[in-house]
């Protein structure tokens, strides 16, 4: 009877697991109302001082502190290592973002993201 119980028990515990591993992965992606919505929301709290002094420094420095506050997986992917400087409209790497955050709204791997472009 012991064993029983804990057979159930077990497999009550696995099912809980592969149950939340099918809902991690949303059914959809990310939509770009979302993201700018999002966006919309992380200038807000850098503006209000949340993200501290040095993203309310220069323009750009808002722009990398915002792309960070909307998805820092996908920022120290595609800009960590070089952030957009004054004046930069870097079209690839923007392309790149916008894909990681489809992969990721979706929970699919981010590998091979970074130059995909």
């Amino acid at each position: 009877m012991e064993i029983s119980r804990a057979r159930c028990l077990l497999l009550l515990i696995l099912s809980f697991c592969f149950l939340s591993c099918a809902l991690a992965k949303s059914p959809r992606p990310i939509s770009d109302v979302e993201i700018r919505q999002k966006k919309n929301e992380c200038y807000a709290d850098i503006e209000s001082g949340l993200w501290g002094w040095q993203c309310k420094s220069s323009a750009i420095a808002k722009e990398n502190c915002a792309l960070r506050c909307l998805s820092p997986v996908c920022y120290e992917l595609i800009y960590e290592s070089d952030p957009l400087e004054e004046g930069e409209k870097d079209l690839i790497r923007s392309q790149e973002y916008k894909y990681c955050m489809y992969k990721s709204s979706i929970g699919e791997s981010l590998e091979g993201v970074r130059g995909s472009f």
